[in-house]
This record gives structure tokens, C-alpha cells and sequence, in this order.
């Protein structure tokens, strides 16, 4: 069985070079922005880390398929990386240090690909978390400076922290009755946004949270981290891992209700 331990830490390097690029760009006053097709920002920022990262993996990795935000899919196989080279544009664009890179490594397997390695790099904050499979989930500022992440024990919901990104997502879908009725039921609601509610999962300060609309690349390696860590990570419609266009993660003991709200009268 492999253990890809190598993968992590060619996915570390990824991470590095990819937070050069960011960090050099972020709050620059001539940093240049467009509107994609579907609406949503994309920086010169964006583009120079996927560009470094598909570079990285073409010399080392060159069988591998690569599966970015911003160049789309290149090359086949049982093995493919996905990146997002900024997940939490919009923050990035505005000054908000809130956004991250976002690294996995999926392998071809029963119900399709999976995540096996998974790096979330967030250098304006200072913090990194990664995972490998069956080698668990871990924070910290490198392999070999880190802290294992546990998800929570909170089983019950008025004892929950439950967090998510926005509430227009939910209500386009016809979600939001349940979405507010699950808020009314939870200890404590905040909307951090993007891939750090996930981490909080993963490390056990918050006990789920949830989107309900995202591509392969905003999920992946979020999946990898929650699970290793003790959690489940699924679809609204409680599919396993990223593939659902959705995600709902939790410390596992809360998630059947987490997913009965956010399905109600759905």
C-alpha cells in the first residue's frame, strides 16, 4: 500500500512556492484583477501561482494529471492533482487575509477519485494544515513543527458552533428555511468562509459547517484534512467526499442532523 508521504512533501513544496507568489502580490496597489465568464474575480496573483505549481509537477511528477481553477484539466492517469491557487479571491483582492492555497493529490479508486494528500496553505494568517491517508491530520508551520488536529466530541447541537459563508447561496437553492432553522437550533453561528471553517472542523474549534455550491478544487483537500482528522466530509446529499457540487463536514457525531436541516423542505 502506498503511503504518500513523498507525495506530502512535494505538496508542501507546491505550498511554498505558491506562497512566495501570493505574498508578494497581496495588497499590492497595482495588483490586476478581471471578471471570469461565470462572474467571480480572478488576479494576475491567481494565475502566478497555478503557473508555478503546474511547473513544480511537470518536472516532478510528469505522469501525473493536474486539475487547476484557472487552466482546467491536463493530462490522464490514476493519479491527478487539484489546486486552487486562491481560495477566497475575493478577500485576497480587498486586503482580507482570509484565503488560501489549496493542494490534493486524488487517486483513481472505487466510486471514482479520491483524496489522498491534502496541503492548505493560508500565509497571511501564519497557518498550514495537511493530511495524508491513514497517516492522520496535522497544523502547524512544517512537517516537522506540527500538532495533530482532532475534531470535536460536541454531540449535541445546542452545544454546536456551526460555520458557513453566506446565506445567498442557500437561499437561491431553496435552502434557506432549513439553514435558518438549523442556526436557531446551534450554540453559536459564524460566517468565516471559504476553506477555514473546515479547518476549524479538522482542529475541533468548530463542530461543522457548510456550502452549497463549489467545484472539485474548493473541496478536495478540505476533505482529506476533515476526515483524517476524526470528521465526515460529504455532499448535501450525503455522498462521501468532494464530488457533489456541495459540502457538509462535521465532527461526524453531529451530521445527520447537520444534513436533515439543511435537506428540510427541501
Amino acid at each position: 500500500m502506498p503511503d504518500y508521504l513523498d507525495d506530502l512533501r512535494l505538496a508542501h513544496v507546491l505550498a511554498d512556492a505558491a506562497d512566495a507568489a501570493t505574498m508578494e502580490r497581496f495588497k499590492a496597489l497595482d495588483l490586476k484583477v478581471e471578471t471570469k465568464p461565470d462572474m467571480t474575480p480572478v488576479s494576475e496573483a491567481d494565475k502566478a501561482a497555478e503557473e508555478l505549481v503546474r511547473g513544480h509537477l511537470a518536472r516532478a511528477r510528469p505522469r501525473d494529471a493536474v486539475l487547476g481553477e484557472e487552466y482546467g484539466v491536463e493530462g490522464t492517469g490514476p493519479r491527478r492533482w487539484v489546486v486552487d491557487p486562491i481560495d477566497g479571491t475575493k478577500n485576497y483582492v480587498r486586503g482580507v487575509p482570509v484565503w488560501a492555497t489549496l493542494i490534493a493529490l486524488m487517486e483513481a479508486g472505487e466510486g471514482g477519485y479520491q483524496p489522498v494528500v491534502g496541503v492548505v496553505s493560508a500565509p497571511a494568517l501564519g497557518r498550514r494544515w495537511w493530511a495524508a491517508k491513514d497517516h492522520g491530520a496535522f497544523s502547524g508551520r512544517s512537517l516537522t513543527s506540527a500538532s495533530k488536529l482532532q475534531v470535536s466530541r460536541v454531540s449535541k447541537l445546542a452545544d454546536a458552533s456551526f460555520a458557513y459563508s453566506s446565506l445567498s447561496g442557500w437561499e437561491e437553492q431553496g435552502r434557506l428555511d432549513g439553514f435558518l432553522d438549523l442556526t436557531r437550533e446551534v450554540w453559536r453561528t459564524r460566517a468565516y468562509g471559504d476553506f477555514w471553517p473546515y479547518m476549524m472542523v479538522a482542529e475541533g474549534s468548530v463542530d461543522m459547517c457548510a456550502e452549497p455550491e463549489l467545484s472539485l478544487w474548493d473541496m478536495a483537500a478540505n476533505a482529506i484534512i476533515v476526515t483524517e482528522a476524526g470528521g465526515m466530509f460529504t455532499g448535501l446529499d450525503g455522498r462521501p467526499g468532494p464530488h457533489s457540487g456541495n459540502a457538509a463536514a462535521s465532527n461526524g457525531l453531529l451530521h445527520d442532523e447537520l444534513l436533515g436541516y439543511l435537506n428540510q423542505r427541501y
